[in-house]
């Protein structure tokens, strides 16, 4: 097995517990990687030999960035809904239907070729994992094949047929819980790993939340949740009272909410690129973190609420509008994003340790600071994922 020396690191960014700070970050580092693995990391002087060395000119390493939170497969445009919205027009979730017309009468094809696009996007920023949902089929076809199309780009696919009650529903929403947990999610399960549900007035109430979450887990599938997007509701509670591993948005969070996210343990996914483009409130971070809550962050990539794919962005938007410090953005979108998406493990992603999974982001930046330092600056001079060089 050929094994490659990384050398010549400015700052290594390993979140390895066991070593000092947040990050673990090592000053003057090196690491080999032997396969798709981590195996070895330390000090560039203790490095030992490897069949090939690359010399990462005094650069910052970072694990690959986790994206715990998107929605890739869609076809159509909204950037009219967008403007809109920048001239005053308040955000509600009923522009996901305009998505879903322009979805279903797309082609497999077509909306393949568009999330893999997207996907090149993000890895072009860093990001070396993602996560990908369903949710603008919203018929039994529509949303098997989506799933069917994100599951040639990722492993991590969540079935959302929860995501609004389409239009050919809207005086029977009964009716479509009872095909989103009958015949719909037994087409979907076997492309999916989670289920999740929009938790949100103008979308699904907590009893219609619970029955979806648990029609999805008797089909073997992992509960996720959208929830206190729009504003105070039971989502995040019902949330860890299930003991979902994440809920996703806690933009509007009372103290019982905090309360309940720390005692459960349940990650709450921050999503600012979605207040960025609603104009909503963000997020409090700082209050999460100051709290014992742990924060990942996502990026939301959709084509109404958030229509971006840089995590960069995202964690200099949580950096300068939701309280965070640029080392707690950046363990929220590698370690914590992993945690969020159960990859956590010792083979998985979001740490550079021995035993990892070799995905690593080199930046044309001494150090982690400057993806809040510099936003909107394309930083990332190269990114490999399962061990070998993709950008």
């Amino acid at each position: 097995m050929t094994s490659t020396l990384l050398t010549n690191i400015g700052e290594l960014v390993t979140n390895d517990p066991d070593r000092a700070g947040l990050l673990g970050a090592v000053e003057g580092a090196a690491l080999v990687v032997e396969g798709d693995r981590i195996a070895w990391v330390g000090h560039a002087a203790d490095a030992p030999a490897a069949d090939a060395a690359v010399d990462a000119g005094g650069r910052a390493v970072l694990p690959g960035l986790v994206d715990s939170h998107s929605h890739l497969v869609f076809a159509g445009d909204r950037a009219q809904e967008f403007a809109a919205r920048m001239s005053g027009t308040p955000y509600a979730a009923g522009g996901i239907r305009t998505t879903v017309a322009a979805t279903r009468a797309a082609t497999d094809e077509q909306l393949l070729s568009h999330a893999a696009r997207l996907v090149q996007e993000m890895l072009r920023q860093g990001t070396t994992t993602v996560e990908i949902k369903s949710g603008y089929g919203l018929s039994l076809r529509d949303e098997a094949r989506s799933l069917a199309v994100a599951r040639q780009l990722t492993e991590q696919t969540t079935f959302l047929g929860a995501h609004v009650v389409p239009q050919e529903y809207a005086d029977d929403p009964a009716g479509y819980v009872a095909l989103v947990t009958g015949p719909m999610l037994e087409a979907c399960a076997p492309h999916a790993r989670w289920i999740d549900v929009f938790c949100e007035t103008g979308a699904f109430d907590a009893d219609q939340a619970r029955a979806v979450l648990d029609a999805g887990e008797a089909a073997g599938l992992r509960g996720r949740l959208h929830a206190n997007q729009l504003g105070p509701g039971p989502g995040v509670r019902l949330a860890c009272e299930r003991g979902l591993l994440a809920v996703d948005h806690c933009t509007y969070l009372d103290d019982a909410d905090v309360d309940a996210l720390r005692d459960s343990g349940t990650i709450a996914t921050l999503l600012p690129g979605v207040e960025f483009s609603t104009r909503q409130p963000y997020p409090d971070a700082r209050r999460l973190l100051d709290a014992g809550v742990r924060v990942a962050l996502a990026s939301d990539c959709n084509p109404g609420s958030c229509f971006t794919s840089s995590i960069p962005f995202c964690l200099a938007m949580a950096v300068r509008e939701m309280g965070m410090t640029p080392a707690e953005a950046v363990h929220a979108v590698t370690a914590t994003a992993a945690a969020a998406l159960d990859l956590d493990g010792a083979d998985g992603v979001g740490r550079l340790v021995p035993g990892r999974r070799a995905d690593l982001v080199l930046l044309d930046a001494p150090t982690h600071v400057h993806l809040a330092y510099r936003p909107g600056v394309p930083l990332v001079a190269g990114v490999w994922q399962g061990g070998r060089p993709v950008v």
